[in-house]
């Protein structure tokens, strides 16, 4: 007998014995094979981390003058337990362009809904197409729940600032909400910053949970306030954290809004003397203007127009556009998740030609050894040769 073939015999000789201890349990008229025991593990574990849902839009609401939320049924089954302050990735058709972006979830874990809210984008995409063009009944699909913007007590302790500017509220009201339901066993002080007061998104549900209880309290900054506003004012900087705050020490410092903002509070941050690992970031996807990142090549147009072959495919590509833009512009679907150069999910091979990469971005070494990028913080310096899949 083979070598190979004795140790193909015994492996098969210890799957039946296995089989046969299960078939002459109680209940062996069930299905106790190997085969099903797996197909029911996939199944288990599908149902808590799905890879898809199929989403119907339920109800649609305006949070702000220039935002509104979508509740979404699923379709497909239950929606799954996930985590308050974690992400759905939405994907879309607009035309004949197949793309996603990802959205922090607003609604608690354990509601029949799950809720995101879109906020207008000047020259945006996606969030034109969900604003104007989606209404109850319409169908989308989206990833499970993503992310690890969440609190962790063990670790981040039990008192938490949140840093919020914009849209960078949607994964705190998850939070916030979810601590009302459960009798605020942590204590938050949150700081949001907005331009317009009437431009606060949940402004009257924020300050009825502040109303309720005193282990919440809320300070809603406003960069541009009308005439005789009496409020806070200004941008969130160190002082400004110091007056709300007080006692900076022992606290875990969350942030969410545009990246201008997240660059700002962390060296204000810094600044104040908060350890790295007392800060938490979320992602905040590329910059609005990728030509006054750090390290932009200097005099380069963003509009310069360069070629990229994918997958033997050539099409057009600009400087100042991520790749992974670009590619879905001309049909060609890239896996994606966070859009933010974190997840990997995008990654793509990059076998000639050269790339600026968003710094703050996180990437893998082995990525760099062998030749892969991020093609959602990747922006061509060159013409490009490419493989994705």
């Amino acid at each position: 007998m083979a070598f190979f073939d004795f140790f193909t015999d015994v492996a098969d000789y210890t799957r039946r014995m296995f089989e046969h201890q299960a078939l002459t349990k109680p209940g062996a008229g069930e299905d106790h094979t190997v085969e099903e025991l797996v197909h029911r593990t996939h199944r288990t574990v599908e149902a808590i981390h799905p890879r898809r849902m199929q989403l119907r839009v339920a109800e649609v609401a305006r949070t702000s003058p220039t935002s509104s939320c979508l509740r979404f049924e699923r379709t497909d089954g239950a929606f799954p337990p996930f985590r308050a302050g974690q992400y759905i990735n939405l994907y879309c058709r607009i035309g004949d362009v197949h793309t996603a972006r990802p959205y922090s979830i607003s609604s608690p874990p354990g509601q029949p809904n799950l809720e995101i809210t879109v906020r207008e984008v000047a020259d945006g995409f996606v969030a034109p197409f969900l604003l104007q063009e989606i209404g109850v009944g319409d169908e989308l699909s989206s990833s499970g729940p993503l992310g690890h913007f969440y609190p962790e007590p063990l670790i981040d302790g039990e008192d938490l600032v949140f840093l919020a500017g914009g849209s960078g509220i949607t994964p705190f009201m998850s939070i916030l909400r979810q601590q009302q339901e459960l009798g605020w066993p942590l204590k938050i002080t949150l700081i949001y910053g907005s331009r317009t007061a009437d431009d606060v998104i949940y402004g009257d549900e924020l300050r009825a949970l502040a109303e309720g209880t005193d282990r919440f309290r809320c300070a809603v900054v406003l960069s541009e306030p009308t005439e005789g506003h009496e409020g806070p004012t200004g941008l969130l900087d160190a002082a400004r954290i110091r007056d709300e705050v007080g006692p900076i020490e022992g606290k875990t410092y969350y942030l969410c809004g545009p990246p201008v903002m997240l660059e700002y509070c962390q060296a204000e941050l810094d600044g104040l003397g908060i350890p790295p690992q007392r800060i938490r970031q979320e992602l905040s996807g590329p910059p609005a203007d990728i030509t006054t990142a750090e390290g932009w090549p200097t005099g380069l147009d963003p509009e310069q127009a360069f070629h990229a072959t994918v997958n033997g495919t050539r099409i057009p590509i600009q400087a100042g556009e991520p790749l992974i833009c670009s590619m879905e512009r001309h049909g060609i679907v890239v896996p994606s998740q966070c859009r933010s150069g974190e997840c990997s999910a995008c990654r793509t091979r990059l076998l000639k030609g050269d790339v600026f990469r968003a710094p703050g971005h996180g990437r893998r070494e082995i990525d760099d050894q062998f030749g892969y990028i991020h093609a959602c913080d990747s922006y061509p310096l060159s013409d490009l040769e490419l493989t994705v899949g």
